[in-house]
């Protein structure tokens, strides 16, 4: 009963950077954001042939409980002067219609008020029974891999074609560090798309040596603090450092498993016994073999 969990705006930003901008609906609107969507979708669905399936969305991509403790949340993907994520001009109008698609094809989508797609991701692969495949091109959420519950991350960095499923073993072997302490070692290290520094003067390797010998911050701190023999006293006095900062990072990196959900079906999509308003956006919009790929994915 493997459950796929999409992280919709991983997609549809990999979508629309991927597909050429030279894909229009009749009426000259740039689709290729909601085509590759689809088409993603679909071959994700041929691959791994989920029973259930959700669609995670953002309720907040800078959760104001995350924002309170450390203001730069995310900061570097905001204008100058705005409020809002800065966002191609020709993405923004495609993200209705293609929430409206995925309604019409009844794919169950959740998101949350104040809390990113992470934390919904995460609190369902907290909550549900595996296998589990946690669809996302971004790093952070390879801190959900468990290989005992059979929860996996289908990276799409490199995209479809060349996915990576990332597992315990793939993390130990890409970082140099036990694969269940990714979060750790991204506390230290830091992650600039995410506005997090990090520990001044901490990189890669100084965030791996720590994470092959520390379980948590408080330990790291501790063996700072106490010149553990597996840090030197430079590492050591930058660890102490950053103490002020290393207390919010469990918070800014952790993924929140604890969203109240809402009580709903995971289940795969069942054939409507209508498929007209599905033809009608794929005509309006010229959607053209993008829509075909899904339905039949779904078998529909």
């Amino acid at each position: 009963m493997t459950l796929m969990l999409l992280d919709s705006a991983s997609l549809w930003y990999r979508a629309y950077y991927g597909m050429p901008d030279t894909l229009l609906s009749p009426s000259g609107l740039p689709v290729n954001a909601i085509r590759g969507y689809l088409d993603m979708t679909a071959r994700l669905v041929s691959i791994y042939k989920p029973n259930r399936l959700v669609a995670c969305i953002e309720g907040d991509w800078r959760p104001s409980w995350r924002v309170d403790i450390f203001p730069d949340y995310k900061a570097n993907r905001l204008e100058v002067g705005s409020e809002e994520e800065e966002e191609p001009e020709t993405l923004t109008p495609q993200i209705p219609i293609l929430l409206d698609l995925i309604d019409a094809f009844g794919i169950p989508m959740v998101g949350v008020d104040d809390y990113e797609a992470d934390d919904v991701m995460a609190t369902f692969a907290t909550n549900e029974k595996g296998p589990i495949r946690v669809v996302t091109g971004d790093r952070d959420l390879f801190q959900l891999v468990d290989d005992k519950r059979d929860i996996k991350v289908v990276y799409l960095a490199r995209g479809i074609s060349n996915h990576d499923l990332v597992d315990i073993d793939w993390v130990a072997q890409k970082y140099g560090i036990p694969g269940d302490r990714y979060a750790l070692f991204a506390m230290f290290r830091g992650d600039p798309s995410d506005g997090l520094p990090g520990v001044k003067g901490i990189g890669e390797k100084g965030a791996a040596l720590i994470a092959n010998n520390f379980a948590t911050v408080d330990e790291a701190i501790a063996g700072a603090k106490n010149a553990h023999e597996a840090l030197s006293p430079s590492l050591a006095k930058k660890i102490i450092d950053g103490v002020a900062y290393l207390k919010i990072a469990p918070t800014l990196v952790n993924c929140a498993r604890d969203v109240s959900l809402p009580a709903m079906s995971l289940d795969m999509p069942k054939k409507p016994d209508d498929l007209s308003s599905i033809y009608a956006m794929k005509e309006e919009y010229g959607l053209g073999a993008s829509v075909d790929r899904l339905i039949a994915a779904l078998n529909w």
